[in-house]
């Protein structure tokens, strides 16, 4: 016979929406409690403990992860290629139309900071470094030098520094400016003295406005002229719009009006000759080039016929490559 105070009813609440009611008996009670209890409980330790196992990864993976350095620290910092043996200088030397070399036979003087310094401040030139006394052997250095190596002319530049006391960023930068010449080099009071110094003595100068929306095209098709003519002709972009090179213009008697134009330029001589164009062409640029040089490798041919003929008493007065001095407006203000 079951007594009323043998059963009970258990009450299951479920998120407050529905109930189940089903019958448990008295001495099952407690200890369903007592075990529903203990489930509760394990249940709490082990949120608890994924808790502090998902909190103790995200730290450690926050502290993994390195912040990147913020621009402007050493380890964001621009530095030069390191040249350690003969070849990888060779190979460095031909990557551009215009590399920089350190060579530093004694690290430790002051002016491989200020080198250094250059180097970030002048981020269109590749930058390299040696102190290998096998390259720097091979290379003819005694001292520390810094050297500009160009294709244009196959020639290198070099500033041998003696005297560390006067040498700065601001000097180094200078002599790179004045000596990079490229196979198309803008016309500028810097490029204008290293010009100038070269030993090619034939000079081609596009005038052209910059700002004209065909100037990219331009220059491409007269770059691409200006590898044929390497080592005889430095070819020259002249803004027209820059500050000062109207005056340039107006020494080749030109006009805007009749841009763009090629100006052929011979230093010994001062010779020039002019061609406005309607549109600059690999086929023009290069027609232009070889009259030019051609009428000069003729006016030249009898200038030898003349002086075989002429008294041994009577040499030519002719001003040696190199030094010339042009007569052409520049821009002295460097």
């Amino acid at each position: 016979m079951f007594h009323s105070h043998s059963f009970r009813c258990c009450h299951i609440r479920f998120r407050d929406r529905w109930q189940v009611t089903f019958p448990m008996s008295g001495s099952k009670q407690g200890s369903w409690q007592g075990e529903k209890r203990g489930k509760a409980m394990k249940t709490s330790v082990l949120q608890q403990w994924f808790l502090a196992s998902l909190l103790s990864c995200v730290f450690m993976l926050g502290c993994a992860v390195k912040e990147p350095a913020p621009k402007g620290t050493p380890e964001d910092a621009r530095k030069p290629v390191q040249l350690e043996n003969v070849a990888a200088a060779a190979a460095f030397v031909s990557t551009a139309e215009v590399v920089v070399v350190g060579f530093f036979q004694d690290p430790e003087r002051p002016e491989l900071s200020e080198f250094l310094k250059m180097v970030q401040d002048m981020q269109d030139v590749p930058f390299g470094l040696c102190t290998s006394s096998n390259v720097l052997s091979h290379y003819n250095v005694t001292t520390n030098t810094i050297s500009l190596f160009r294709m244009v002319d196959n020639k290198r530049q070099d500033l041998e520094i003696e005297d560390s006391s006067g040498i700065d960023a601001t000097k180094l930068s200078r002599f790179v400016r004045i000596n990079e010449l490229r196979w198309v080099t803008e016309y500028n009071p810097m490029t204008a003295v290293g010009l100038f110094n070269s030993t090619i003595q034939t000079h081609l100068l596009l005038f052209t406005d910059k700002s004209s929306p065909k100037h990219v095209e331009m220059m491409d098709k007269y770059r691409e002229a200006a590898v044929l003519f390497q080592g005889k002709i430095l070819f020259i972009s002249v803004d027209v719009r820059a500050k000062g090179n109207d005056r340039v213009m107006s020494y080749f008697h030109l006009k805007k009006s009749q841009l763009p134009a090629l100006a052929a330029y011979h230093t010994p001589d001062e010779e020039q000759e002019v061609l406005s164009m309607d549109e600059v062409s690999l086929e023009t640029v290069r027609g232009f080039c070889n009259g030019f040089l051609q009428r000069k490798e003729l006016v030249s041919a009898q200038d030898d016929n003349w002086a075989d003929q002429s008294q041994p008493s009577a040499p030519l007065s002719t001003p040696p490559p190199g030094n010339v001095v042009p007569t052409f407006p520049l821009q002295s203000d460097v």
